[in-house]
């Protein structure tokens, strides 16, 4: 009874006990992202950026920060900028999520700046650069049905107590500078598009219009205009284009074009606005696709106490609430995709393991019925890894499960130890099974105890070492330490007592076949 009632405890706890991926590492660094307003400028970005990385600087755990602005490899629009935080030893300050929330209060007094903030983990998964840990990419072949929903989901999303710093990597509201040609207009006065092209880009661009030989060097000439120039949209209003326009003639009027006497054409500087207008409009900094389909990207952090599995649980409530159409595809990034995967594979992974087992301990003993006896002890062992790791408030993630398979060799060793010895009686001795159960847990009582004491030392450091990335370790010897001890205690009664159900019901149906033939 009490076998059976550990199966089916290691069942239900399997199913209502949190689950995640990873644990939240404590690495003495911390990255963080910085975000104003779209129409922000460069100058402003960085006059807000040096800001913020006073005030981190200022923090008593702070050893040293680096501070990037300016769209590039790191920063996808120039709105955004980086912080590079590295903290001082472990000893001299607090960890690091508690830091992190201090930092980001002091951070949220910088009016027109948000700054998300999350520790560097030593594994990670995933190339896509996002402000905050997970991320769910929303695809439609619908640009405009996308826009509409993602604002929906995000505020969803929001309220869920499971999910913090909700944001996205689309920023729809920037200002864009249209230069709209008409080309009959440059028709009539010999502008090309070609020469439109070539006067912005020297006038805003950086041109090489010459190469310095020296001795030894080579130093190349670019022209580029002054910073005043080049901030200043209004500078379009100053450029001129090359035109061709026609010759005035002898009498003092404009020569026709079809006249092939005293007409010539000239080239002439063209004001930029006599063939064009400019506009300006609010337009997206960032375009993404994925897949080759429009694209947004939702990125979030779990909050304290809540697993990844709480979190994915929520975005497909939030989903559900706000009737999201079949349109809008979503999918998981980087931890949160390779959480999904591995969800899916643990059971699997726990039966094949099983299963192995079962193979190998048949073809040992050369019996289908006391594999079973030995695979017995591995519920108990489950249970108690699972509650240890409820009672220690940790999820089960891909380091715990790495512990419950290593338990599972482990704990059988229990089981192995009186089959193997109580079997060898039976065959050699002739004792009956019960005798047989019975000196076998007395006999092998010292080496069971001492081999699990081993086991047990010997993972008990991973539990109460706190250095730095200690937490990535942390979960494999609390899976070990509670599975050890709590299979320690019930496998002394259950196996003997399993052992002996069996050999009753193998030597019954024996004793069934055989009596037709008497």
């Amino acid at each position: 009874g009490l076998a059976m009632l550990t199966l089916a405890g290691t069942v239900v706890l399997y199913l209502v006990i949190p689950k995640g991926f990873l644990p939240q590492q404590d690495t003495g660094a911390i990255v963080g992202t910085t975000e104003a307003a779209e129409n922000i400028s460069v100058p402003a970005m960085g006059a807000l950026q040096r800001r913020a990385a006073a005030i981190v600087e200022a923090d008593p755990a702070v050893s040293g920060v680096a501070s990037l602005v300016g769209a590039g490899a790191v920063n996808p629009s120039p709105n955004v900028g980086r912080l590079s935080i590295t903290l001082k030893p472990r000893r001299q300050r607090e960890s690091a999520p508690i830091v992190v929330d201090r930092l980001e209060r002091k951070l949220a007094a910088i009016a027109g700046l948000t700054v998300y903030l999350q520790p560097v983990q030593d594994i990670q998964i995933g190339a896509r650069i996002s402000r905050t840990q997970y991320q769910y990419t929303l695809m439609d072949t619908d640009a405009v049905e996308l826009t509409e929903w993602l604002p929906r989901l995000m505020a969803r999303m929001r309220q869920a107590p499971e999910l913090r710093d909700v944001t996205s990597d689309q920023q729809p509201n920037g200002w864009a500078t249209e230069i709209v040609v008409d080309r009959d207009a440059a028709t009539r006065l010999g502008v090309t598009m070609q020469s439109i092209e070539d006067v912005l880009y020297d006038a805003f661009g950086q041109r090489q219009i010459s190469t310095i030989f020296a001795q030894s060097n080579q130093y190349r000439v670019i022209l580029e205009a002054t910073a005043a120039w080049t901030s200043d949209p209004t500078s379009l209003l100053r450029l001129r284009v090359p035109g061709t326009v026609a010759s005035i003639g002898a009498n003092g009027t404009a020569a026709s074009v079809s006249t092939t006497v005293a007409t010539t054409n000239t080239v002439a500087q063209v004001p930029l606005t006599a063939v064009a207008h400019i506009e300006r409009r609010v337009a997206p900094l960032v375009i993404t696709h994925q897949s080759q389909f429009p694209s947004a990207t939702i990125s979030f952090n779990v909050r304290e106490g809540a697993a990844l599995g709480d979190a994915v649980t929520a975005v497909q409530q939030a989903e559900q609430d706000i009737g999201q159409p079949p349109t809008i595809t979503g999918i998981y990034g980087g931890d949160a995709a390779e959480f999904q995967s591995s969800l899916a594979a643990e059971p699997w992974l726990i039966l094949a393991a099983v299963v192995v087992i079962y193979i190998v301990l048949g073809v040992l003993y050369e019996s289908f019925i006391h594999p079973v006896t030995i695979i017995s002890t591995l519920p108990s062992a489950g249970i108690g890894a699972l509650l240890a790791l409820m009672l220690t408030g940790a999820d089960l993630s891909i380091v715990a499960l790495v512990g419950i398979v290593l338990l599972m060799g482990i704990v059988k060793k229990n089981g192995i130890l009186v089959v193997d010895f109580a079997l060898e009686a039976e065959r050699e001795r002739g004792l009956s099974p019960e005798e047989a159960a019975v000196e076998a847990c007395v006999l092998r009582f010292r080496p069971i105890m001492m081999t699990t004491a081993a086991a047990l030392l010997g993972a008990l450091p991973l539990v109460i070492e706190r250095g730095t990335g200690s937490e990535l370790r942390w979960p494999l010897g609390v899976t070990i330490v509670g599975g050890l001890l709590l299979s320690q205690a019930i496998t002394l009664y259950t196996t003997p007592s399993i052992y002996v159900a069996f050999e009753r019901l193998r030597r019954g149906r024996r004793m069934a076949v055989l009596a037709p033939a008497e």
